[in-house]
């Protein structure tokens, strides 16, 4: 009998961490269980460079997620990033000159859009374009120019 119960206990904390990798794994990719779709409305912004911004990334506003990022694709006209973007529908009141930059969380932490509202009494609609953006500092890029402005003098 007490062989049985030690074999129940190990299947239940086998069980246990089976559900806390899980539960890790949906947390660590931005995954939701809660079903319910929140209330949004696109916009859309474009970039000359998007560094490693991807689809589901997040869009704050003073540090606080107000959405992400659904699409990422080519503008064929201008020949740059065109980035749509879901935005709560509760953040309503963006202007018309809000700026979107690309921003890193940490040294090398994911990449992120970041808001800037401006003083415009006009807001943002579903289907509007940012037309104020700055684009993604790629580290490798800033190595090069440091080690080829070292190199040069």
């Amino acid at each position: 009998m007490r062989t049985r119960w030690i074999e129940v206990s190990v299947g239940l904390f086998m069980l246990l961490g089976l559900l806390a990798i899980l539960g890790l794994a949906i947390n660590v990719s931005g995954l939701s269980l809660n079903s319910a779709a929140q209330d949004t409305y696109r916009l859309e912004a474009r970039f000359e460079n998007i560094g490693g911004l991807k689809a589901r990334s997040k869009v704050t506003l003073s540090g606080v997620q107000v959405g992400e990022v659904s699409r990422i694709t080519i503008d064929t006209k201008r020949l740059v990033a065109l980035v749509e973007m879901n935005i709560n529908s509760s953040v309503d009141y963006l202007s018309k000159d809000t700026s979107a930059q690309i921003l890193t969380s940490g040294l090398l932490g994911e990449q992120y859009i970041g808001l800037s509202v401006g003083f415009e009494p006009d807001t943002l609609k579903n289907g509007d374009t940012i037309a104020d953006t700055q684009s993604a500092m790629v580290l490798e890029n800033l190595i090069g120019k440091f080690l080829f402005n070292k190199v040069s003098e």
